[in-house]
Protein backbone atom coordinates (compact mmCIF):
# COMPACT_ATOMS: atom_id res chain seq x y z
CA UNK A 1 0.00 0.00 0.00
CA UNK A 2 1.38 3.12 -1.20
CA UNK A 3 2.02 5.97 1.57
CA UNK A 4 -0.74 7.94 2.44
CA UNK A 5 0.34 11.94 2.72
CA UNK A 6 -1.18 14.06 6.00
CA UNK A 7 -2.92 16.14 3.41
CA UNK A 8 -4.84 12.90 2.01
CA UNK A 9 -5.34 11.97 5.65
CA UNK A 10 -6.58 15.43 6.60
CA UNK A 11 -9.70 15.07 3.50
CA UNK A 12 -10.95 11.94 5.14
CA UNK A 13 -14.37 12.62 7.11
CA UNK A 14 -15.23 10.24 10.22
CA UNK A 15 -17.10 7.63 9.26
CA UNK A 16 -20.12 5.83 10.94
CA UNK A 17 -21.54 2.81 12.94
CA UNK A 18 -24.02 1.41 11.20
CA UNK A 19 -26.72 0.51 13.61
CA UNK A 20 -30.32 -0.77 14.14
CA UNK A 21 -33.13 1.26 12.93
CA UNK A 22 -34.25 2.47 16.55
CA UNK A 23 -38.04 2.04 15.69
CA UNK A 24 -36.69 -1.64 15.38
CA UNK A 25 -34.24 -1.98 18.07
CA UNK A 26 -36.18 -1.16 20.53
CA UNK A 27 -38.36 -4.27 20.66
CA UNK A 28 -35.49 -6.39 20.64
CA UNK A 29 -32.22 -7.24 22.43
CA UNK A 30 -30.23 -7.81 19.35
CA UNK A 31 -26.99 -5.47 19.24
CA UNK A 32 -27.56 -2.34 18.45
CA UNK A 33 -24.38 -1.10 16.84
CA UNK A 34 -23.10 -3.37 14.23
CA UNK A 35 -19.61 -2.82 13.83
CA UNK A 36 -17.70 -1.41 10.88
CA UNK A 37 -17.03 -2.96 6.84
CA UNK A 38 -13.63 -3.66 6.53
CA UNK A 39 -12.81 -1.16 3.94
CA UNK A 40 -14.62 1.25 6.11
CA UNK A 41 -12.49 0.15 9.02
CA UNK A 42 -9.00 0.96 7.09
CA UNK A 43 -10.03 4.14 5.51
CA UNK A 44 -11.23 4.98 9.57
CA UNK A 45 -7.65 4.09 10.08
CA UNK A 46 -6.42 6.14 7.58
CA UNK A 47 -8.10 9.50 9.15
CA UNK A 48 -5.14 9.02 11.79
CA UNK A 49 -1.89 11.28 11.81
CA UNK A 50 0.56 8.77 13.33
CA UNK A 51 1.47 11.53 16.05
CA UNK A 52 5.53 11.45 16.93
CA UNK A 53 4.23 11.55 20.84
CA UNK A 54 0.26 10.42 20.65
CA UNK A 55 -1.56 12.06 23.22
CA UNK A 56 -4.68 9.67 22.68
CA UNK A 57 -2.48 6.77 24.72
CA UNK A 58 -2.13 8.90 27.93
CA UNK A 59 -6.06 9.08 27.98
CA UNK A 60 -6.13 5.27 27.98
CA UNK A 61 -6.28 3.80 31.53
CA UNK A 62 -4.94 0.40 29.79
CA UNK A 63 -2.39 2.07 27.96
CA UNK A 64 -2.74 0.82 24.60
CA UNK A 65 -0.40 1.31 22.25
CA UNK A 66 -3.10 2.98 19.89
CA UNK A 67 -1.01 4.40 17.36
CA UNK A 68 0.52 1.08 16.50
CA UNK A 69 -2.75 -1.20 16.02
CA UNK A 70 -4.27 1.80 13.97
CA UNK A 71 -1.29 2.22 11.40
CA UNK A 72 -1.29 -1.69 10.98
CA UNK A 73 -5.00 -1.35 10.09
CA UNK A 74 -4.45 1.49 7.82
CA UNK A 75 -1.90 -0.96 6.09
CA UNK A 76 -4.88 -3.57 5.86
CA UNK A 77 -2.42 -5.85 8.17
CA UNK A 78 -4.83 -7.31 10.68
CA UNK A 79 -3.31 -9.83 12.13
CA UNK A 80 -0.43 -7.34 13.39
CA UNK A 81 -2.71 -5.23 14.64
CA UNK A 82 -4.84 -8.01 16.11
CA UNK A 83 -1.60 -8.68 18.13
CA UNK A 84 -0.67 -5.50 18.73
CA UNK A 85 -4.50 -4.69 20.57
CA UNK A 86 -4.12 -8.46 22.48
CA UNK A 87 -1.22 -7.85 23.76
CA UNK A 88 -1.85 -4.62 25.52
CA UNK A 89 -5.45 -5.15 26.52
CA UNK A 90 -6.83 -8.34 27.67
CA UNK A 91 -10.89 -7.54 26.73
CA UNK A 92 -10.50 -5.42 23.83
CA UNK A 93 -14.01 -6.59 22.37
CA UNK A 94 -15.57 -5.54 25.33
CA UNK A 95 -13.82 -1.95 25.59
CA UNK A 96 -14.46 -1.34 22.14
CA UNK A 97 -18.10 -1.57 22.96
CA UNK A 98 -18.43 0.00 26.22
CA UNK A 99 -15.48 2.21 27.22
CA UNK A 100 -16.12 6.28 26.79
CA UNK A 101 -13.82 6.82 24.11
CA UNK A 102 -14.88 10.38 23.77
CA UNK A 103 -13.97 11.22 27.35
CA UNK A 104 -10.31 9.24 27.13
CA UNK A 105 -9.02 8.54 24.18
CA UNK A 106 -10.92 10.19 21.77
CA UNK A 107 -10.53 13.39 23.58
CA UNK A 108 -6.99 13.65 23.22
CA UNK A 109 -7.01 12.92 19.51
CA UNK A 110 -5.02 15.87 17.86
CA UNK A 111 -7.78 15.67 14.84
CA UNK A 112 -10.32 16.48 17.02
CA UNK A 113 -9.24 20.14 18.18
CA UNK A 114 -10.24 21.15 14.71
CA UNK A 115 -12.87 18.37 13.73
CA UNK A 116 -13.94 15.18 14.71
CA UNK A 117 -11.42 12.66 16.32
CA UNK A 118 -10.61 9.29 15.35
CA UNK A 119 -13.20 6.71 15.95
CA UNK A 120 -10.71 4.84 18.29
CA UNK A 121 -13.39 2.83 19.97
CA UNK A 122 -14.72 1.69 16.61
CA UNK A 123 -11.50 0.52 15.45
CA UNK A 124 -10.68 -1.34 18.84
CA UNK A 125 -14.41 -2.89 18.84
CA UNK A 126 -13.37 -4.07 14.44
CA UNK A 127 -9.88 -5.24 15.24
CA UNK A 128 -10.88 -7.27 18.42
CA UNK A 129 -14.23 -8.99 16.49
CA UNK A 130 -11.54 -9.62 13.81
CA UNK A 131 -9.58 -11.50 15.94
CA UNK A 132 -12.32 -13.84 17.65
CA UNK A 133 -13.16 -14.45 14.07
CA UNK A 134 -9.26 -15.41 13.36
CA UNK A 135 -7.10 -16.68 15.99
CA UNK A 136 -6.04 -19.49 13.58
CA UNK A 137 -3.77 -16.77 12.66
CA UNK A 138 -2.81 -15.53 16.12
CA UNK A 139 -0.08 -16.20 18.92
CA UNK A 140 -0.16 -15.80 22.42
CA UNK A 141 3.19 -16.85 24.32
CA UNK A 142 3.03 -17.79 27.69
CA UNK A 143 5.97 -17.37 30.04
CA UNK A 144 7.18 -20.62 31.52
CA UNK A 145 5.67 -21.42 34.94
CA UNK A 146 6.96 -19.61 37.90
CA UNK A 147 5.18 -22.06 40.62
CA UNK A 148 4.03 -18.82 42.09
CA UNK A 149 -0.34 -19.31 43.14
CA UNK A 150 -2.44 -16.51 42.68
CA UNK A 151 -5.67 -15.80 44.00
CA UNK A 152 -8.33 -13.13 42.09
CA UNK A 153 -11.48 -12.66 43.90
CA UNK A 154 -14.24 -11.80 40.93
CA UNK A 155 -14.47 -12.37 37.57
CA UNK A 156 -15.24 -8.76 36.69
CA UNK A 157 -13.12 -6.48 34.30
CA UNK A 158 -10.40 -5.79 36.96
CA UNK A 159 -10.41 -9.65 38.02
CA UNK A 160 -10.58 -11.06 34.40
CA UNK A 161 -7.47 -8.40 33.51
CA UNK A 162 -5.38 -8.75 35.94
CA UNK A 163 -5.78 -12.68 35.73
CA UNK A 164 -4.83 -12.23 32.36
CA UNK A 165 -1.65 -10.61 32.92
CA UNK A 166 -0.79 -12.65 35.75
CA UNK A 167 -1.16 -16.13 33.38
CA UNK A 168 1.44 -14.44 30.46
CA UNK A 169 3.82 -14.08 33.08
CA UNK A 170 3.53 -17.70 33.86
CA UNK A 171 1.83 -17.85 37.21
CA UNK A 172 -1.22 -20.02 38.04
CA UNK A 173 -4.22 -17.72 38.83
CA UNK A 174 -7.26 -19.00 40.24
CA UNK A 175 -10.42 -16.90 40.01
CA UNK A 176 -13.12 -16.89 42.49
CA UNK A 177 -16.62 -15.86 41.55
CA UNK A 178 -19.72 -15.75 43.74
CA UNK A 179 -22.43 -16.25 40.78
CA UNK A 180 -23.09 -19.00 38.23
CA UNK A 181 -21.39 -17.30 35.44
CA UNK A 182 -18.27 -15.31 35.07
CA UNK A 183 -18.31 -11.71 33.42
CA UNK A 184 -18.84 -9.74 36.45
CA UNK A 185 -21.00 -6.78 35.50
CA UNK A 186 -20.30 -7.56 32.01
CA UNK A 187 -22.97 -10.08 32.11
CA UNK A 188 -24.97 -9.38 35.14
CA UNK A 189 -25.24 -5.03 34.22
CA UNK A 190 -24.81 -4.27 30.55
CA UNK A 191 -27.67 -5.21 28.55
CA UNK A 192 -27.29 -7.75 25.54
CA UNK A 193 -27.98 -5.02 22.65
CA UNK A 194 -24.51 -3.19 24.36
CA UNK A 195 -22.53 -5.65 24.86
CA UNK A 196 -23.46 -9.63 23.57
CA UNK A 197 -22.89 -12.41 26.39
CA UNK A 198 -21.33 -14.51 23.67
CA UNK A 199 -18.81 -11.68 23.09
CA UNK A 200 -17.76 -11.30 26.95
CA UNK A 201 -17.85 -15.75 26.76
CA UNK A 202 -15.02 -15.72 24.04
CA UNK A 203 -12.79 -13.09 25.59
CA UNK A 204 -12.95 -15.40 28.67
CA UNK A 205 -12.65 -18.45 26.67
CA UNK A 206 -9.10 -16.90 25.51
CA UNK A 207 -8.01 -16.10 28.68
CA UNK A 208 -8.72 -19.55 29.99
CA UNK A 209 -6.33 -20.48 27.21
CA UNK A 210 -3.57 -18.87 28.56
CA UNK A 211 -4.23 -20.78 31.74
CA UNK A 212 -6.53 -18.81 34.15
CA UNK A 213 -8.68 -21.16 36.03
CA UNK A 214 -12.53 -19.91 37.32
CA UNK A 215 -14.12 -21.18 39.50
CA UNK A 216 -17.99 -20.03 40.07
CA UNK A 217 -20.49 -20.30 43.01
CA UNK A 218 -17.38 -19.14 45.24
CA UNK A 219 -18.40 -16.55 47.92
CA UNK A 220 -15.62 -15.38 49.73
CA UNK A 221 -16.56 -14.60 52.80
CA UNK A 222 -18.52 -17.48 53.13
CA UNK A 223 -17.20 -20.34 51.26
CA UNK A 224 -13.48 -19.22 51.82
CA UNK A 225 -12.23 -16.32 53.91
CA UNK A 226 -9.73 -13.80 52.82
CA UNK A 227 -7.49 -15.44 55.77
CA UNK A 228 -7.72 -18.75 54.17
CA UNK A 229 -6.83 -17.93 50.75
CA UNK A 230 -3.88 -15.61 52.09
CA UNK A 231 -2.34 -19.23 53.58
CA UNK A 232 -3.27 -21.50 49.93
CA UNK A 233 -1.79 -18.60 47.51
CA UNK A 234 1.62 -16.54 47.00
CA UNK A 235 -0.93 -13.97 46.70
CA UNK A 236 -4.41 -12.32 46.92
CA UNK A 237 -6.27 -10.11 44.46
CA UNK A 238 -9.45 -8.25 45.64
CA UNK A 239 -11.52 -7.21 42.35
CA UNK A 240 -15.24 -8.21 43.81
CA UNK A 241 -16.46 -4.66 42.61
CA UNK A 242 -19.31 -2.76 44.13
CA UNK A 243 -22.63 -4.37 44.17
CA UNK A 244 -24.49 -3.10 47.12
CA UNK A 245 -27.50 -0.44 45.22
CA UNK A 246 -27.90 2.85 46.50
CA UNK A 247 -31.28 4.31 47.16
CA UNK A 248 -33.10 7.34 48.00
CA UNK A 249 -34.36 7.38 50.94
CA UNK A 250 -37.95 8.88 50.15
CA UNK A 251 -41.54 7.45 51.06
CA UNK A 252 -42.60 4.73 49.14
CA UNK A 253 -39.54 2.92 48.44
CA UNK A 254 -40.57 -0.03 50.08
CA UNK A 255 -43.71 -0.49 47.88
CA UNK A 256 -43.97 -3.61 45.20
CA UNK A 257 -42.74 -2.35 41.83
CA UNK A 258 -39.76 -0.54 43.00
CA UNK A 259 -36.31 -2.23 41.74
CA UNK A 260 -32.59 -1.45 42.20
CA UNK A 261 -30.85 -1.15 39.06
CA UNK A 262 -28.76 -3.77 40.12
CA UNK A 263 -31.77 -6.23 40.62
CA UNK A 264 -33.42 -5.09 37.77
CA UNK A 265 -30.54 -5.41 35.63
CA UNK A 266 -29.10 -9.13 36.72
CA UNK A 267 -32.54 -10.92 36.60
CA UNK A 268 -32.93 -9.57 32.76
CA UNK A 269 -29.75 -9.68 31.63
CA UNK A 270 -27.92 -12.61 34.05
CA UNK A 271 -30.96 -14.70 34.51
CA UNK A 272 -32.77 -13.88 30.86
CA UNK A 273 -35.86 -12.60 31.39
CA UNK A 274 -35.98 -10.83 28.01
CA UNK A 275 -36.42 -14.60 26.73
CA UNK A 276 -39.89 -15.17 26.94
CA UNK A 277 -39.57 -18.75 27.76
CA UNK A 278 -37.44 -18.21 30.81
CA UNK A 279 -38.99 -18.57 34.37
CA UNK A 280 -37.46 -15.36 35.98
CA UNK A 281 -39.85 -13.29 37.35
CA UNK A 282 -39.83 -10.08 36.47
CA UNK A 283 -42.35 -6.94 36.25
CA UNK A 284 -43.54 -6.22 33.08
CA UNK A 285 -44.59 -2.72 33.40
CA UNK A 286 -46.62 -0.35 30.84
CA UNK A 287 -44.82 2.80 32.50
CA UNK A 288 -41.53 2.66 33.68
CA UNK A 289 -39.86 5.39 35.42
CA UNK A 290 -35.72 5.42 36.36
CA UNK A 291 -34.44 8.13 38.60
CA UNK A 292 -30.34 8.74 37.74
CA UNK A 293 -28.62 9.99 35.26
CA UNK A 294 -25.56 7.62 34.44
CA UNK A 295 -25.06 4.51 32.29
CA UNK A 296 -26.61 2.09 34.21
CA UNK A 297 -30.23 4.41 34.09
CA UNK A 298 -29.71 4.34 30.71
CA UNK A 299 -28.89 0.71 30.37
CA UNK A 300 -32.41 0.40 33.07
CA UNK A 301 -34.49 2.51 30.52
CA UNK A 302 -33.67 1.12 27.45
CA UNK A 303 -34.02 -2.31 29.16
CA UNK A 304 -37.82 -1.56 30.20
CA UNK A 305 -38.53 -0.28 26.28
CA UNK A 306 -37.73 -3.50 25.03
CA UNK A 307 -39.48 -5.50 28.11
CA UNK A 308 -42.52 -3.84 26.60
CA UNK A 309 -43.44 -0.69 28.40
CA UNK A 310 -45.25 1.61 26.43
CA UNK A 311 -43.58 4.89 28.32
CA UNK A 312 -40.25 5.25 30.17
CA UNK A 313 -39.29 8.49 31.41
CA UNK A 314 -35.32 8.94 32.58
CA UNK A 315 -36.21 11.57 36.13
CA UNK A 316 -32.76 12.98 36.91
CA UNK A 317 -32.10 16.29 38.85
CA UNK A 318 -29.47 17.92 37.10
CA UNK A 319 -29.95 19.00 33.13
CA UNK A 320 -28.69 17.00 30.40
CA UNK A 321 -25.37 18.81 29.76
CA UNK A 322 -24.21 17.03 33.42
CA UNK A 323 -25.22 13.44 32.76
CA UNK A 324 -22.63 11.42 33.27
CA UNK A 325 -24.11 8.76 31.08
CA UNK A 326 -21.86 8.22 27.60
CA UNK A 327 -23.10 11.13 24.88
CA UNK A 328 -23.50 8.06 22.77
CA UNK A 329 -26.11 6.34 25.24
CA UNK A 330 -28.00 9.31 25.83
CA UNK A 331 -28.34 9.81 22.13
CA UNK A 332 -29.26 6.48 21.35
CA UNK A 333 -32.33 6.37 24.58
CA UNK A 334 -33.65 9.49 22.46
CA UNK A 335 -34.02 7.47 19.74
CA UNK A 336 -35.47 4.94 21.18
CA UNK A 337 -38.47 6.99 22.34
CA UNK A 338 -36.84 7.22 25.97
CA UNK A 339 -38.75 10.46 27.81
CA UNK A 340 -36.29 12.76 29.85
CA UNK A 341 -37.65 14.58 32.50
CA UNK A 342 -34.77 16.75 33.84
CA UNK A 343 -33.95 18.76 36.59
CA UNK A 344 -36.44 16.72 38.39
CA UNK A 345 -36.01 15.40 41.86
CA UNK A 346 -37.94 12.66 43.01
CA UNK A 347 -39.17 12.93 46.83
CA UNK A 348 -42.40 10.44 47.23
CA UNK A 349 -43.07 6.92 45.46
CA UNK A 350 -47.19 6.78 45.40
CA UNK A 351 -48.73 3.68 45.93
CA UNK A 352 -52.28 2.10 45.42
CA UNK A 353 -54.53 0.49 48.67
CA UNK A 354 -53.11 -2.90 47.90
CA UNK A 355 -48.89 -1.43 48.16
CA UNK A 356 -48.31 -1.10 44.31
CA UNK A 357 -46.48 1.91 42.71
CA UNK A 358 -48.70 4.21 41.05
CA UNK A 359 -46.47 7.36 40.00
CA UNK A 360 -43.38 9.21 41.70
CA UNK A 361 -44.03 12.53 42.89
CA UNK A 362 -40.87 15.39 42.02
CA UNK A 363 -39.62 18.48 42.87
CA UNK A 364 -38.63 20.94 39.65
CA UNK A 365 -35.41 21.62 40.16
CA UNK A 366 -33.05 24.69 39.12
CA UNK A 367 -28.84 24.80 38.70
CA UNK A 368 -27.43 26.89 41.12
CA UNK A 369 -23.47 27.19 42.35
CA UNK A 370 -21.13 24.02 40.85
CA UNK A 371 -20.44 21.58 43.76
CA UNK A 372 -17.38 20.03 44.86
CA UNK A 373 -17.58 18.13 41.86
CA UNK A 374 -17.24 20.76 39.15
CA UNK A 375 -21.42 20.63 38.20
CA UNK A 376 -23.80 23.36 38.94
CA UNK A 377 -25.86 22.47 42.16
CA UNK A 378 -29.27 21.61 41.48
CA UNK A 379 -31.64 23.70 43.87
CA UNK A 380 -35.21 23.24 44.47
CA UNK A 381 -38.31 25.50 43.10
CA UNK A 382 -40.72 25.50 45.95
CA UNK A 383 -44.10 24.93 45.15
CA UNK A 384 -43.07 23.24 41.82
CA UNK A 385 -44.34 19.38 42.43
CA UNK A 386 -45.36 17.08 39.95
CA UNK A 387 -46.18 13.13 39.06
CA UNK A 388 -44.55 11.17 36.78
CA UNK A 389 -47.31 8.62 36.27
CA UNK A 390 -45.79 4.98 36.41
CA UNK A 391 -46.25 1.87 37.32
CA UNK A 392 -42.57 0.59 38.16
CA UNK A 393 -39.81 2.45 39.27
CA UNK A 394 -36.00 1.77 39.30
CA UNK A 395 -33.53 3.30 41.15
CA UNK A 396 -30.46 4.03 39.28
CA UNK A 397 -28.44 5.75 41.77
CA UNK A 398 -24.86 3.87 41.76
CA UNK A 399 -23.93 0.97 44.61
CA UNK A 400 -21.40 1.11 47.37
CA UNK A 401 -19.38 -1.79 48.31
CA UNK A 402 -20.26 -4.57 49.57
CA UNK A 403 -19.22 -5.45 53.35
CA UNK A 404 -19.39 -9.26 52.86
CA UNK A 405 -16.00 -10.10 52.49
CA UNK A 406 -14.44 -7.36 54.56
CA UNK A 407 -16.52 -7.92 57.43
CA UNK A 408 -14.59 -11.52 57.45
CA UNK A 409 -10.83 -9.61 57.51
CA UNK A 410 -11.05 -6.56 60.09
CA UNK A 411 -7.27 -6.33 59.25
CA UNK A 412 -8.44 -5.00 56.15
CA UNK A 413 -8.35 -0.74 56.05
CA UNK A 414 -11.49 0.30 54.75
CA UNK A 415 -11.97 4.46 53.87
CA UNK A 416 -15.75 5.84 55.36
CA UNK A 417 -17.43 4.36 52.38
CA UNK A 418 -15.98 1.26 53.11
CA UNK A 419 -14.18 0.65 50.12
CA UNK A 420 -10.48 -0.93 50.71
CA UNK A 421 -8.06 1.76 50.87
CA UNK A 422 -4.47 0.54 49.18
CA UNK A 423 -1.29 2.00 48.57
CA UNK A 424 0.44 3.32 45.35
CA UNK A 425 1.13 -0.46 44.41
CA UNK A 426 -2.71 -1.65 44.84
CA UNK A 427 -1.66 -3.34 48.18
CA UNK A 428 -3.77 -3.14 50.83
CA UNK A 429 -2.91 -2.97 54.61
CA UNK A 430 -2.24 -6.97 54.58
CA UNK A 431 0.98 -7.57 53.05
CA UNK A 432 0.59 -9.84 49.70
CA UNK A 433 -2.88 -9.24 49.60
CA UNK A 434 -4.03 -6.24 46.82
CA UNK A 435 -7.39 -4.71 45.70
CA UNK A 436 -8.83 -3.05 42.74
CA UNK A 437 -11.46 -1.37 41.07
CA UNK A 438 -14.69 -0.45 42.43
CA UNK A 439 -13.90 -2.23 45.17
CA UNK A 440 -11.31 0.51 45.79
CA UNK A 441 -12.45 3.19 44.11
CA UNK A 442 -16.45 3.13 43.92
CA UNK A 443 -18.56 2.22 41.26
CA UNK A 444 -16.97 3.88 37.93
CA UNK A 445 -16.16 2.73 34.83
CA UNK A 446 -15.06 -0.78 33.15
CA UNK A 447 -12.05 0.63 31.90
CA UNK A 448 -11.18 2.10 35.04
CA UNK A 449 -11.43 -1.60 36.52
CA UNK A 450 -9.15 -2.98 33.55
CA UNK A 451 -6.44 0.13 34.19
CA UNK A 452 -6.30 -1.20 38.24
CA UNK A 453 -6.20 -5.12 37.16
CA UNK A 454 -3.32 -4.44 34.71
CA UNK A 455 -1.68 -1.87 36.84
CA UNK A 456 -1.97 -3.92 39.99
CA UNK A 457 -0.84 -7.26 38.02
CA UNK A 458 2.49 -5.56 37.57
CA UNK A 459 2.94 -4.79 40.95
CA UNK A 460 2.01 -8.27 42.37
CA UNK A 461 4.60 -9.36 39.79
CA UNK A 462 6.94 -7.47 41.40
CA UNK A 463 5.70 -8.49 44.64
CA UNK A 464 6.38 -12.00 44.34
CA UNK A 465 9.80 -11.26 42.93
CA UNK A 466 11.28 -9.24 46.20
CA UNK A 467 9.85 -12.03 48.28
CA UNK A 468 11.82 -14.76 46.43
CA UNK A 469 14.56 -12.96 46.54
CA UNK A 470 14.53 -12.38 49.95
CA UNK A 471 13.48 -15.76 51.17
CA UNK A 472 17.16 -16.96 49.27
Amino acid sequence: MSKITVKERLKINRQTMPEQLATIRNANFAEVNLGLPEQVAIMEAQRCLQCKEPKCMSGCPVNVNISQFIDFVAQGNMPAAALSLLGDNALPAVTGRVCPQETQCECECVRGFKGLPVAIGYLERYVADWARGHEDQLSTSVAAPTGKKIAVIGSGPAGLTAAGELAKLGHAVTVYEALHQPGGVLVYGIPEFRLPKAIVAQEIERLQRLGVKIECNIIVGRTYTLPELKERFDAVFIANGAGLPTFMNIPGENLKGVYSANEYLTRVNLMAAYDPDAQTPVLRPARAAVVGGGNVAMDAARTAKRMGAQRVAIVYRRGKAEMPARAEEVHHAEQEGIEFELLSLPVEILGSENRWVTGLKCLRMQLGEPDASGRCRPEPIPGSEFVVECDMVISALGSRANPLLTHTCPDLKLDKRGNIMVDDKGMTSIPGVFAGGDIVRGAATVILAMGDGKNTAKAINDYLRIVQVSRI
